[in-house]
């Protein structure tokens, strides 16, 4: 009897995914990956929840209202991680009329199933908060609806309903050998030098960037289709403006950037489209791509962003599924599945593409899939919410304003960032405090001990880096000081029991 139903192998939003909904249908579960959980593509994207807007040049209009069907089912079941944001989109001279625009927002407000947000309407950039930063040639625009979310926070939280439900989540373990025999795959990973072995009925390759090597060095089995890396690269610089809304722009070269409010006091754009060839290890904005982005938004801004201002820059890889097109931007977005069944083989599942936006959906159909060989349960988590987020999206004022009634001593600040990140489950962080002493000591801004003892203990946090930049983004407001600091505080803190 092999020792588990499912192993799969990367730690993405993917993978993180497929384990939470195979979990809570009871299948035995093993999610393994090589980092931290998050540490590639799912945690260098865009921090978007959306339908897809430009999509719908190429007819992709299946693909269009699945995400959009998904935005307000992640709207509703991770209401602190998926928050609404309305997208400013100026028209301009070029490729797209401003009648086009309009026909494509109509039908993108009507081809989602549900109506949580407001629909697109046409603004007076003269009087609105909008129009405040950019050139005063650009007289009106179109104002539309979509959702932003912190995008490796997702990917725990699922990982972590995941474990909830019985998966094993083994973080920073590697699968160095995979045998398949006729009923079950052999396996054996390596966690930091630690041998351990381990069998499972079927096999998921969710590896991502890393699919192509998993399946030359470690499974010996070529890909069943090609895979097509494409590179997405992105910048942080010092706000450009100081509402909740994001911009929408269109490039001369018929592409979109977006220009996002992130932090506290900073500005997101992205995103770029290349053909990724190097280590995909060491992904890294190219400075032809930084320029590209500079240049994209100075045509809007009257505030203009330079080179050497860049706070933080970060690069993406996707891993999408190869269907002939030319340029990387026209390369579909959709996820294919592979099922291998090879005869007298155990199963193989191989994960192209996907976005963080469906990845519910491309879990539910992997689930479809390997019903076939494995005892698979409903589907059910369309309506489940991830750990910390139950509650209505519409309500996370009362949410933090009941936090605020228990611990009157928390800052507004940190009430906030934390509901915005663990949901319900700040609760638990808290927990009988009295003072802001009794939260420990505080390593950057509002960081604090008991919130990193937390991370290591529920969020499988080891470092630093993990707390800083994946689990909290409070890595561009922190000094090399404090970084250690707290790094030194983690290495003197117990670890918690391996999952």
């Amino acid at each position: 009897m092999p020792d588990f139903d499912l192993a799969i192998v990367g730690g993405g939003i993917n993978g993180a995914g497929i384990a939470r909904d195979a979990a809570g249908r009871g299948l035995k579960v093993l999610l393994v990956e090589q980092n931290d959980l998050a540490s590639g593509t799912s945690s260098a994207s865009s921090k978007l929840i959306h339908g897809g807007l430009r999509y719908l040049e190429h007819g992709a209009f299946r693909l269009v209202r699945e995400a959009l069907s998904e935005r307000e089912v992640l709207l509703r079941t991770a209401p602190h991680v998926v928050r609404p944001m309305r997208f400013v989109l100026p028209p301009s001279p070029g490729p797209r009329s401003p009648l086009k625009l309009r026909a494509g927002l109509f039908l993108y407000d009507h081809l989602g199933a549900h109506k949580l947000l407001p629909p697109t309407k046409t603004i007076d950039l003269t009087h609105h908060p909008a129009g405040a930063p950019l050139k005063r040639s650009y007289r009106y625009a179109f104002e539309y609806s979509d959702c932003a979310v912190d995008d490796a926070r997702l990917v725990v939280l699922a990982a972590r309903d995941a474990a909830d439900r019985g998966a094993s989540v083994r973080p920073r373990t590697r699968l160095t050998l995979a045998e398949r025999g006729a009923d079950e795959w052999k396996l054996v990973l390596n966690n930091r030098g630690r041998r351990q072995a381990a069998t499972a009925r079927v096999l998921v390759n969710a590896a991502g960037p890393w699919a192509q090597q998993v399946a030359d060095i470690i499974l010996r089995v070529p890909l069943p289709k090609p895979m097509r890396l494409v590179q997405g690269s992105h910048i942080v610089v010092r706000g450009r403006f100081a509402h909740d809304s994001g911009y929408f722009l269109q490039t001369d070269d018929k592409r979109i950037v977006f220009a996002l409010p992130f932090g506290t006091d900073f500005t997101l754009i992205g995103t770029t489209d290349r053909p990724f060839v190097g280590d995909v290890n060491t992904p890294a904005p190219t400075p032809d791509e930084v320029a590209y982005l500079c240049r994209a938004v100075n045509v809007y801004f009257r505030d203009v962003v330079t080179t050497d201002e860049i706070l933080w820059r970060y690069a993406g890889i996707r891993s999408l599924l190869d269907d002939g097109h030319g340029k990387p931007e026209d390369v579909t977005r959709d996820y294919a599945l592979v099922l291998d069944r090879e005869r007298k083989k155990a199963p193989l599942l191989t994960v192209y593409g996907g976005k963080i936006t469906t990845f519910r959906r491309l879990a539910e159909e992997a689930l479809a899939r390997l019903s076939s060989v494995l005892p698979v349960k409903a589907p059910w988590t369309a309506t489940a919410a991830l750990p910390g987020g139950e509650f209505s999206f519409d309500k996370i004022d009362e949410v933090l304003a009941g936090l605020r009634e228990r611990w009157p001593f928390v800052p507004e600040t940190l009430a906030r960032r934390l509901v915005h990140a663990y949901g319900l489950r700040t609760e638990t962080i808290l927990g009988n405090v009295a003072s802001m002493d009794d939260l420990g000591p505080v390593f950057t801004g509002d960081l604090t001990g008991a919130e990193v003892r937390y991370l290591m203990r529920e969020e499988w946090a080891q470092t630093a880096e993990d707390v800083l930049w994946r689990r909290t983004k409070l890595g561009l407001t922190t000094s090399e000081i404090q970084a250690t600091t707290l790094a030194a505080f983690m290495a003197q803190t117990p670890p918690p029991p391996s999952a």
